[in-house]
Formats: C-alpha cells, sequence, structure tokens
C-alpha cells in the first residue's frame, strides 16, 4: 500500500493489527483499539458494514445492497466538493472493498463483515463478524469503530455446551469463532437399554416390573442427574473465569433442555436458549451456527420487548416515534435505545455549530449545515457514542409501528 502521505514514524510505531499478529484474540477490544490509533487525520477512511445473513447471500443480494450504497456515496462525495486527488482516493478505497467482497474465499464466515480502507493510511483490515446491525458504508476522516465495540460488549463470550446422559462437549463462542474447551465423560454410565431380568435354569429372561427393573432405572435416572450436575457446575466455573455472557444448552431431542433445573440461579439467567445439536458429532462450525440462530430468537423477543416499551412509553413521555424526533432526542443526550427500521434510508443533515442531526438544513437554523448521504446511519453512531443501545428491527412485523426511527428515552420529554 502507498505510504507517501504519511511520515517514517507512523509506519514504524504503529503496532500490525491483532489479527495479523496473530495473537489468538477472542475479542473485539484490541482490534478496536489499534483502529483508534488512526485517530482524526486528513485523509479520508472508508469504513464499510455488511450483513451476510443467509437471506442476504441468495443470489448475491450482499452484493446488490453494496452496490447501492456505493453509488449513493459516490453522488454524496460529488456534491461535498473534495478535490479531484482526494476523490480517486476515496473511489479507490471503495473499489478496494467491492473487489474484496466480489470473491466468494472473502465471505466464507460469519454473518456479517466489517472492512476498514484507507490508501494514505495503509489500512486495509477486514474483520469477519457474527452480526452487524445494518449494512452501511460511510467516509469519514477516522474509522468507525463503534459497532465494533457494541458488538464486542452484546456478544462477548457465550458458552455451548452439547451433552447427552454421559457425555458433554464445552465450546467457548466469540466474535471471532469458537474453540472447545475439556468436556467432561459421566464418571458412571449404565448401558442404556431394554432392562433383562435374571435368566431361569431354563435360559428364560425374568418377568419385567420386578424389583430389579426398578432399581436398573433408579440407576440410570441418578446416574444421569449426577451427570447434569457435574455440567452445571463446570458452566458456573466457567462463567466465573471467562466473562461469559451466555449460556446456550444443546443435546437430542427434549434432553437439550435437561441441565437446566441443576443450574445456578445466577447462571439461569444467563441461557439464551436450547437447541438440537449431536453431542458425538457436531463441528465448530454447527456449533457457531447453532449459537447464532438461538441468539437470532432471542433477539427477536428483545424486539418484542422493545415495541411494547415503546407503545407503553408514547403515552408518557419516555418514547419518541418518528426520523426527527428520534434525532432530536439525540441532540439531547436523552436515548437510551434506539429503535431502527433497516429499509429505511434518507439523507440529512448535522449542524456544524451543535453537532445536531435532522432532516431539513433548516433545522440548524442560522448555522451551516453539512450534508449526509444518510442521517439513519450517522444517528446509529451518536446513539453508540452517547452509550446508548442500538436495535435494528428484523422482525417486520414487530417493526411496523415505527416511522423510521424511534427512541425509548433515558428521561422523560
Amino acid at each position: 500500500m502507498p505510504t507517501a502521505n504519511r511520515s517514517s514514524s507512523e509506519v514504524t510505531t504503529r503496532r500490525p493489527s491483532p489479527l495479523q499478529a496473530g495473537n489468538g484474540v477472542n475479542t473485539l477490544a484490541p482490534l478496536v483499539e489499534w483502529l483508534t490509533q488512526f485517530g482524526t487525520s486528513e485523509h479520508w477512511v472508508v469504513s464499510c458494514y455488511l450483513k451476510l445473513e443467509p437471506r442476504d447471500r441468495t443470489r448475491g443480494k450482499y452484493l446488490i445492497k453494496l452496490k447501492n450504497r456505493i453509488r449513493d456515496r459516490q453522488e454524496w462525495l460529488a456534491n461535498l466538493g473534495l478535490e479531484r486527488g482526494e476523490r480517486e482516493v476515496v473511489e479507490r478505497d471503495i473499489r478496494r472493498i467491492r473487489e474484496y467482497l466480489e470473491h466468494p474465499d472473502n465471505v466464507l464466515h460469519g454473518q456479517g463483515i466489517a472492512i476498514f480502507a484507507s490508501e494514505p493510511l495503509d489500512l486495509f483490515e477486514a474483520v469477519p463478524l457474527p452480526r452487524v446491525f445494518r449494512s452501511r458504508l460511510a467516509v469519514d476522516r477516522t474509522p468507525l469503530v463503534r459497532e465494533l465495540a457494541a458488538l464486542d460488549d452484546e456478544f462477548g463470550l457465550v458458552v455451548c455446551v452439547v451433552y447427552d446422559r454421559t457425555s458433554a462437549r464445552f465450546f467457548r463462542v466469540s466474535a471471532f469463532g469458537v474453540a472447545e474447551l475439556p468436556g467432561l465423560a459421566a464418571a458412571d454410565s449404565t448401558r442404556a437399554g431394554k432392562f433383562h431380568g435374571p435368566r431361569s435354569q431354563w435360559g428364560v429372561a425374568g418377568t419385567t416390573g420386578s424389583p430389579g427393573e426398578h432399581n436398573y432405572h433408579q440407576r440410570i435416572r441418578e446416574e444421569k442427574q449426577r451427570h447434569y450436575a457435574h455440567i452445571a457446575q463446570r458452566l458456573f466455573e466457567l462463567s466465573r473465569t471467562d466473562g461469559v455472557r451466555g449460556v446456550v444448552l444443546a443435546g437430542n431431542g427434549a434432553d437439550a433442555d435437561a441441565v437446566r433445573p441443576h443450574l445456578h440461579p445466577y447462571l439461569e439467567k444467563q441461557i439464551l436458549g436450547t437447541t438440537r445439536l449431536n453431542p458425538k458429532a457436531a463441528t465448530p462450525a454447527e456449533v457457531m451456527d447453532a449459537v447464532l440462530a438461538v441468539r437470532r430468537d432471542s433477539e427477536r423477543q428483545w424486539e418484542r420487548e422493545h415495541i411494547r416499551a415503546l407503545t407503553d412509553g408514547l403515552g408518557t413521555g419516555w418514547a419518541v416515534n418518528g426520523i426527527e424526533a428520534a434525532l432530536g432526542a439525540l441532540g439531547c443526550g436523552q436515548v437510551r435505545v434506539l429503535l431502527v427500521d433497516p429499509a429505511v434510508e434518507t439523507p440529512g443533515f448535522r449542524c456544524t455549530d451543535s453537532g445536531r442531526l435532522t432532516t431539513d438544513a433548516d433545522g440548524c437554523g442560522n448555522g451551516a449545515a453539512m450534508a449526509l448521504a444518510d442521517v439513519v446511519d450517522e444517528a446509529i453512531e451518536d446513539a453508540l457514542r452517547q452509550g446508548g443501545h442500538v436495535d435494528v428491527l428484523e422482525d417486520e412485523e414487530a417493526r411496523r409501528p415505527i416511522d423510521g426511527l424511534a427512541a425509548l428515552l433515558r428521561f422523560k420529554q
């Protein structure tokens, strides 16, 4: 990459990306810290977040979304009045991102990806992610890393245990992938099957329903319960040492939930859900897919809860609905949860004096207004900067009451 616009001290003092260094990181925090070193400079940085969920991969829909956003950003750059050389550098960065995403091998993993590119800063970093808020392409003077930081905080580390009555396998799932931990085997395991009583002197098996059969099945039940208690204890130990943010229980059929009664009350609250996996044959890739599916189901439940809170809050002053109303709440630092309709995009402005977002330049009064390609993307960044939570509503039924943007507030209007 060209480095003519950078001083020699910049080139030598900035350490390599944590991903390039191969440090085995399992959180996004080191990468966020590394990207923030670029700071704000005179050079433009292109930040791309792209959803790669199964429906986005169908017939290359994610590439269509990307090309639409590239077209919008190019129009925005043309209206920004940049010098020809500056604009050409940004366009080359955008082209590098597009070419990278067009190669199938670069989008094999994860259900999202973030890419940061700046030719003058010698920056091109692609990060597979378990999810992104929504597909967006931004051009700014600094890498937009707040979504990475928020994702790291929300996703954190998830432990998935895949078990049956005789064994248990533990997986630590992070934004970067899956690592298998030491497993457990039942200390005593009676072979499952039909009870066969003692044979008579003629070689005929005894009848069922005898005290021997009762003891046989009772022993199996006791062994299972001891095994499940050991699994619960291991999960509790992992939650205390690894900073676990959630637990997924997996197994064959209804037994996937069998460990739940043995969990410590603190850990029981961290259960994200259950899923079906074969404990003998599950691969790390299958575990990742299963955990992401469980998280999606949990997120749909959170969406419904947020919509109920919005409905209640609109009548009591604890919520607002509509793009301009939500932007106004952001400008006052009121937003606790920003609710976003992923299908909505609209141009807008940022007031240069106050930093406030608006859909109408007149909203800045006598002050100058900087045109924005999509004010919704900027609202997401502002909400994250203020420490708020962003919920992009994927459920069409849930987001029907949302007028583009809505917000649950920290304090009443």
